[in-house]
């Protein structure tokens, strides 16, 4: 029998331990991944991409873009909105692809999409992404994007339930600190996020609806979802496996080498 492992780590910069022989997840619950997700679930493509430097070019390469996203919690000069999942799902233009930029969620993405598979997790899907992972893979790296050093306790959650779900799923935890923070955050109710440092940014902005749409959708959306040349792909993981669409190719710049 195949041995299967999962891991929890956090920060960008991270994902390079893991490039060789793991599917890397990345989590940025506030708010990056659950804007992607978000996105990506109403049928819009999403283009996640790691600096500033990336957007304009590959903006000029789609169809009307939204360029979204914020840096250091500012949104960029010329963008159309901010990192806001709220504000996503409220649109109907979802014809118009997305170019996503963070902080540190879509540089994790980026940092980690050279790893045998790149995913992108949060609340709303983490369940899915579980049964995928379960059925499709042998050694899991899940990572929190994470915020000036700081692995923030709604990427901790998410993590530590993903790490869980594959744990009841007959994977073997590879590190002492993977298993505290699952025990941790067994059991835990999604309102503990409220007391974390990314709700308090969220309340003082004056972005409330974007922490009470992460609360309000936990766990509704039966989809994984995959980085394919740079661009997301949606997986429904209710439907029987098949051979997954290709989409056109966007080439951006190289991610992670595969280094240990």
């Amino acid at each position: 029998m195949v041995r299967k492992t999962v891991i929890v780590d956090s920060l960008p910069d991270s994902a390079r331990y893991y490039c060789d022989g793991y599917a890397i997840v990345a989590v940025d619950v506030i708010r990056a991944t659950t804007t992607a997700v978000t996105a990506v679930a109403s049928g819009r493509r999403c283009f996640p991409v790691p600096s500033l430097e990336v957007v304009f070019p590959l903006a000029a390469r789609l169809d009307n873009p939204l360029l979204v996203g914020e840096l250091g919690g500012n949104m960029p000069y010329g963008f159309d909105l901010t990192n806001s999942p709220a504000a996503i799902a409220a649109r109907t233009d979802t014809r118009r692809p997305i170019i996503l930029l963070s902080t540190s969620g879509t540089r994790l993405i980026h940092n980690a999409q050279n790893s045998d598979a790149t995913y992108v997790a949060c609340l709303r899907n983490h369940g899915a992404t579980v049964k995928h992972l379960a059925s499709h893979h042998h050694r899991v790296a899940v990572i929190g994007a994470g915020s000036r050093n700081e692995f923030r306790w709604e990427d901790q959650l998410c993590c530590a339930w993903i790490a869980q779900g594959l744990g009841e799923a007959g994977f073997e935890v590879e590190d002492s600190r993977t298993t505290q923070l699952i025990e941790r955050w067994r059991g835990a109710s999604p309102e503990v996020i409220r007391d974390g440092s990314s709700a308090r940014y969220l309340m003082q902005t004056d972005q409330v609806p974007d922490l009470l749409f992460v609360l309000d959708h936990i766990n509704d959306l039966g989809i994984a979802v995959i980085v394919k040349h740079g661009e997301l792909m949606v997986i429904n993981v209710n439907e029987v496996p098949g051979v997954e669409p290709e989409l056109p190719t966007v080439s951006l710049a190289p991610g992670c080498a595969n280094v240990r």
